[in-house]
């Protein structure tokens, strides 16, 4: 994966699939990272679910991202693949989102951006968001898999015996920044059984 030249720009987008809370998780993460600059795409039905969810609005998450982009607006610097930028989440992904990426479909801001990730060979890793999971889920899935994307479902890991609901969540967004190559070192990692187990 190239270096984008500058700060690390890195392009959250939430739509509107339950789980609003791993956008929420990934924006505190990465504001947390001086070395990192966040654009935020937010679809129309991601500002329902962060309102339903977690009664946030765009005051709240504005605060947390460096710029925040409106989702009809394809005029975006993210709508081009000439702005340089890291990598790209969408967390949580839609099945609506995924399709749209899957057949290409730059309707908005958030699939736009999307696109231009997967032309430019940049890391895009989608949180996708549902169960159970039809054929054409399954299909978009090997679709947007085999142009590039990483298909990330936040399924819980068991292994680090999470306590809370947020211990897990926290523990898919370390997961994400990992596959975005911005490893956070206090995360949870698996050292293996050891002896005698």
């Amino acid at each position: 994966m190239s270096r984008a030249p500058g700060p690390r720009r890195i392009v959250v987008g939430i739509s509107g699939a339950s789980g609003s809370v791993l956008g929420l998780r990934l924006l505190q993460a990465l504001r947390a990272m001086p070395e990192v600059e966040t654009h935020l795409v937010v679809s129309e039905a991601g500002w329902l679910n962060l309102q339903h969810e977690l009664q946030l609005g765009r005051s709240e998450l504005q605060a947390l991202a460096h710029q925040l982009h409106d989702a009809r607006d394809l005029g975006a610097s993210i709508a081009s693949g000439s702005f340089a930028v890291h990598g790209m989440a969408i967390a949580p992904c839609s099945m609506r989102t995924l399709a749209a990426v899957a057949h290409g479909l730059s309707d908005n801001l958030l699939t736009r951006a999307a696109d231009v990730a997967l032309k430019e060979r940049r890391r895009l890793v989608l949180l996708a968001r549902e169960a159970p999971l039809s054929l054409v889920h399954l299909r978009n899935m090997v679709s947007v898999t085999e142009m590039g994307a990483v298909v990330f479902p936040p399924v819980p890991a068991y292994y680090h015996h999470p306590k809370t609901l947020d211990e897990a969540t926290d523990h898919s967004v370390a997961r994400v920044l990992d596959l975005l190559d911005l490893p956070q070192q206090d995360s949870p990692r698996w050292q293996g059984l050891g002896t005698g187990v």
